[in-house]
């Protein structure tokens, strides 16, 4: 049954996908709300996929990359919601529904049964560490896709013969702020993530945790995240180069997303 309202959800964010390629063509904002009415019914059947799945496995249910993906989608979704709620604008989706119809379809096509190689698995704390974790990988998606937005949006302003779809876009400054909050708000989660997966760990493998690579990329994602507030903070830094880093910072974070292939500590299914 998990699977099936999962697959249902996956229905209700295709409508979302639609209006994302529509969005290219032209700005609609009946096909707008349609899509965002949409995307709330499928975070619906999505949130009770994945609390039957809780119940019914009684067990770590992320930790499997089907199972992760389901929730990362869910998470993003969410932040979605949260900045659409403060900013009134839908925009945002043309990145963020390809992104999330995308995780929920690769979970959707087939969950296996998880049997965890690792008691630590089982904490409550680890669940802990990767649901914070998930809200900061949350905030930096939202990032990127506002900071091509942003260079989209100021490359149509310059140009002489602007694009009808760009020209309909928020306010540079509006964008900007949208991805400028949405780093404040996931950095302290991705903080607490690390430091609540770090004492975990470091209480199960000792020092070979910091070595892992997964853990190594994570910390240099968390540096590149540091350094963007950092720049924004101290030195000014907005519109295009804070853009850039914002890039940057998304490409760390799918660097150190793929690491879990290669990493022994936060592999907690067994083969």
């Amino acid at each position: 049954m998990p699977l099936l309202w999962l697959r249902v959800a996956l229905g209700c964010y295709t409508v979302g996908l639609l209006y994302a390629l529509l969005l290219v063509a032209r700005r609609s904002e009946i096909i707008g709300r349609i899509a965002l009415h949409a995307a709330g019914v499928g975070m619906a059947f999505h949130l009770v996929s994945l609390t039957e799945a809780a119940v019914l496995e009684r067990q770590l249910t992320i930790a499997s990359i089907h199972n992760s993906e389901s929730l990362l989608a869910f998470v993003i979704m969410l932040f979605f919601m949260v900045i659409y709620w403060i900013y009134q604008t839908t925009t945002p989706g043309m990145f963020v529904f390809p992104m999330v119809f995308l995780l929920t379809f690769a979970a959707a096509l087939g969950q296996q049964k998880i049997v965890l190689a690792t008691p630590l698995a089982h904490s409550a704390w680890i669940f802990v560490h990767i649901a914070l974790i998930f809200v900061g990988y949350a905030a930096l998606i939202l990032s990127f896709g506002t900071s091509l937005l942003y260079l989209l949006q100021e490359r149509n302003l310059k140009s002489k013969q602007p694009a009808r779809l760009l020209s309909r876009l928020p306010s540079l400054q509006t964008i900007d702020e949208i991805g400028y909050r949405s780093l404040l708000l996931g950095f302290p989660f991705m903080t607490l993530g690390l430091i609540a997966g770090s004492v975990v760990a470091q209480a199960k493998f000792g020092a070979v945790y910091f070595r892992d690579p997964k853990v190594l990329l994570s910390v240099l994602m968390w540096m590149v995240y540091m350094i963007m507030l950092y720049t924004r903070w101290n030195s000014g830094w907005r519109g295009r180069r804070a853009a850039y880093l914002a890039m940057c910072a998304f490409v760390a974070a799918v660097v150190a997303w793929a690491a879990n292939f290669f990493s022994g500590v936060h592999r907690f299914s067994a083969p």
